[in-house]
């Protein structure tokens, strides 16, 4: 059974940065809460409160919410309306299907004098003769109930009914406390009955769980081990457990039921009875894994890979002479090694450039190193290339000089005579008109061209 606590409003106010002082607005609905407590105390700024589909039996600790002005408190065990005093700003108010039968009790409603709804159906009094007239007649700050707009000509006829629509009801109201007396007794019996038969089981001997003997006592553990955990004896006994456990359900809700608040009890209980085995026989149903062979029995080591993720805060590296293991969460990663190595002067450490787990193992007599090769000394560089240079030197091709040509060039014959002009200034030859040319014409004033 569910109560009202500081962590389940808080998980109630997101909307609200979780804050509950300043709250408003807060819905507890099927939460299975049966008492209401607390919220008086921590928000005192709510306006609008949801308390349906609980197991609330009585209206309490409301009384400091001046500023509610709407409360739901529809599918709850309320027999009765009090304690409401104080909630000055109420407006609107939910009691649909609840256990109210004493109907007079709605007179505590008149210091509300902001309640303008009010429903009351599905509860035991909205089947009393004259129960809305009275309710009318009662509550004159009222405009709707059930839904349902109160006419002026409705509430002055309901005045003038109500002296014996109040003898009526009152009638009604002591029939129906005798009758809810008498079902109180039946569901205490009943109750009573239930308990007694649990005690007797659980007196039983055998209840332990344990096989006995035909003389009592119990069986070899190793017998019993064996017996109990053979896989066709356990799903044997889980498929019997369903099949009794669908029989009692089928039973439970077969039987006829009184609509009373011990009824919706007994109705929860059964449920959560059914959902506590329903969670009980799946876990009996789940395999456990065998466990993982690591090495075989003539001391072999074997190559397992078993972890599907790797989480560095839960790794143990452990190297031995032939192989290393690495448990991931408890998941084994083991590799056979070729050869022998030192365990003392291995290490394990996270890569800094990829984030991978380096495992150094230095072999036995040997030193492994993950060093590059160190760079040659500058001495023999430099003989390397003096041996290229000769190579080179050795297929290079000399130039073949006629013998004949062999003394010194004239330099007084390496220029010649002839005047080149330079092919960027040289000019365009001049073309002299001679006496032959049809269009010479020999002017004596003008100068020749030399």
């Amino acid at each position: 059974m569910g109560r009202i606590t500081e962590d389940l409003i808080r998980r109630n106010a997101e909307h609200n940065d979780c804050v509950i002082f300043s709250l408003e607005e807060l819905s507890l609905h099927q939460q299975e809460i049966e008492r209401l407590e607390h919220i008086d105390k921590w928000c005192r700024d709510l306006k609008i409160l949801y308390l349906q589909n609980n197991l609330i039996g009585k209206i309490e600790n409301v009384s400091k919410l001046k500023k509610l002005e709407y409360l739901n408190l529809a599918l709850n065990n309320i027999e009765k309306v009090e304690n409401l005093e104080g909630c000055e700003g109420l407006t609107k108010l939910d009691l649909t299907i609840n256990f109210i039968g004493e109907l007079s009790s709605i007179k505590t409603l008149r210091h509300n004098i902001h309640l303008k709804e009010l429903f009351l159906m599905g509860n035991p009094c909205a089947d009393f003769d004259g129960y809305r007239q009275f309710v009318v007649a009662t509550l004159q700050q009222l405009k709707w109930l059930d839904g349902k707009e109160i006419e002026r000509s409705e509430r002055i006829q309901a005045l003038q009914n109500f002296p014996v629509i109040e003898q009526q009801i009152r009638e009604q109201e002591k029939a129906y406390c005798l009758k809810r007396a008498k079902d109180k007794e039946e569901a205490q019996r009943k109750l009573q009955e239930d308990a007694d038969e649990g005690k007797k089981e659980r007196s039983q001997p055998g209840f332990d769980g344990r096989w006995y003997t035909d003389i009592g006592a119990p069986l070899p553990s190793s017998v019993e081990s064996k017996d109990l955990q053979a896989p066709e004896i356990q799903e044997g006994e889980c498929n019997r457990k369903k099949v009794e456990d669908e029989e009692d359900d089928l039973e439970f809700w077969n039987k006829p039921s009184l609509f009373t608040p011990e009824s919706r009890l007994e109705t929860l209980r059964h449920m959560e009875k059914q959902r506590k085995a329903q969670e009980k026989l799946s876990d009996k149903k789940k395999k456990v894994k065998p466990a993982r062979t690591l090495i075989t029995e003539d001391g072999k080591a074997l190559n397992v890979n078993e972890p599907k993720y790797l989480d560095t805060s839960l790794i143990d590296v452990d190297v031995r002479p032939t192989y290393v293991r690495v448990l991931v969460k408890g998941k084994p990663f083991q590799l056979v090694l070729p050869a022998e190595v030192k365990p003392d002067s291995s290490s394990a450490k996270r890569s800094q450039t990829t984030g991978h787990l380096v495992i150094c193992m230095p072999k036995v007599d040997e030193v492994i190193t993950g060093c590059p090769p160190a760079s040659k000394p500058v001495a023999s560089t430099l003989d390397s290339s003096r041996e290229r240079k000769t190579e080179r030197s050795r297929h290079t091709e000399k130039l073949e000089v006629d013998p004949s040509k062999r003394s010194f060039p004239d330099v007084a014959n390496i220029v010649q005579e002839k005047k080149h002009t330079p092919r960027r200034v040289r000019s365009e030859p001049k073309i002299t008109p001679t006496e032959e040319d049809p269009d010479f014409e020999d002017n004596p004033e003008v100068p020749p061209l030399i």
